[in-house]
């Protein structure tokens, strides 16, 4: 065998090595951003069922589980309708809507000191911040594995890899949007005992 068919053959592996290895980064990178959406699913669905059971518990205190069971419901259809038609912007803001009424539970509990004294509220109304704030931690995993793919198909070689297997490879995912004052707030979120 020549040098040179020697050389193209090297240059030829060489190529479809780099090829293979940026298209597998890619469908690691786009499989993070589906498992850490997968992961806020899994919280707004805990957090639909920690309300679900705070509210059973603190039925017998106030008129104002009534309402708060209506709305999480209804926003909650919402989010799952938006989910079965694709619209995620629709959905995030069914869900960010739930978020602040799970903030303003601890206002709640300050006008009912039975309530506040019941063992199994607490434990529930601390459920509550606890999955908020894993909520809040899966949407910044979400949003950061995001980054980290937009910024990688958009490098210089990658991008022509994204080109040649557009299909697989060139996703557009929604930002789950976390403003700064939402962030700032659920920082300060605590439970008054």
């Amino acid at each position: 065998m020549s040098k040179t068919v020697a050389i193209i053959v090297v240059v030829v592996v060489a190529i479809i090595a780099f090829v293979v290895t940026n298209y597998n980064r890619l469908i690691r990178m786009i499989e993070e951003v589906n498992n850490n959406k997968h992961q806020i699913d899994i919280q707004l669905d805990r957090r639909f069922k920690v309300f679900e059971s705070l509210i059973n518990v603190v039925n017998k205190y106030m008129n104002y589980e009534q309402t708060t069971l209506k709305d999480v419901v209804a926003l909650r259809n919402q989010a799952t309708q938006a989910v079965g038609s694709g619209d995620e912007k629709a959905r995030m803001a069914a869900e960010n809507q739930i978020s602040q009424i799970a903030r303003g539970i601890n206002v709640v509990f300050e006008q009912y000191p039975d309530l506040k004294a019941n063992q199994n509220a607490m434990q529930l109304q601390e459920e509550i911040v606890n999955t908020e704030n894993k909520l809040t931690f899966s949407k910044q995993a979400y949003n950061d594995s995001i980054e980290r793919y937009n910024a990688q198909k958009k490098s210089f070689f990658q991008s022509f890899i994204v080109k040649m297997f557009a299909g697989s490879l060139d996703k557009t995912f929604e930002y789950w949007q976390l403003d700064d004052k939402t962030i700032a707030e659920q920082e300060k979120y605590t439970v008054k005992l």
